[in-house]
């Protein structure tokens, strides 16, 4: 059995929506790698770079690892909803609590080219994310 590369990200076939699979040798570095995920279906930020001054920080309250996940994916999609941004680049540490602190370097969607369906929701069917063999891994269906 070929191993992994001990982080990535990959988007795979899915009926009406779309489902993302991302792991990492860490919780948070899954977490990180779900977001790119996420954004690789539906946005091409080749060529865009970060305004220095459009970095943001939030923390998601402590709760199981699975609402952790939906919290931060659910924010990318409140954000660009709301201000029309999107993270550029994304930092994920642990919180005291079991919480996390997502750092995130945000461009605007003027400077992206969109090339996929915008996510609306995190589905929470079939929703996975935890240790294995390698690390961390976890498996979203996004709603679009």
């Amino acid at each position: 059995m070929e191993r992994r590369p001990a982080r990535g990200h990959r988007n795979i076939p899915h009926t009406a929506d779309v489902r993302i699979e991302a792991w990492a040798p860490d919780r948070e570095g899954c977490v990180a790698e779900a977001v790119a995920a996420m954004l690789d279906t539906f946005v091409d930020t080749a060529g865009a770079t970060a305004d220095a001054t459009a970095e943001t920080r939030f923390a998601v309250p402590p709760g199981d690892d699975e609402e952790l996940l939906v919290a931060v994916l659910d924010e990318v999609i409140f954000r660009l909803d709301t201000a029309g941004v999107l993270p550029l680049a994304t930092e994920v540490r642990s919180a005291d609590g079991g919480g996390l602190l997502v750092r995130w370097w945000m461009v605007d969607t003027d400077a992206v080219e969109l090339v996929g369906a915008v996510p609306k929701a995190v589905a929470l069917h079939e929703l996975r994310f935890g240790p294995d063999r390698d690390g961390w891994s976890c498996a979203v269906t996004l709603d679009v």
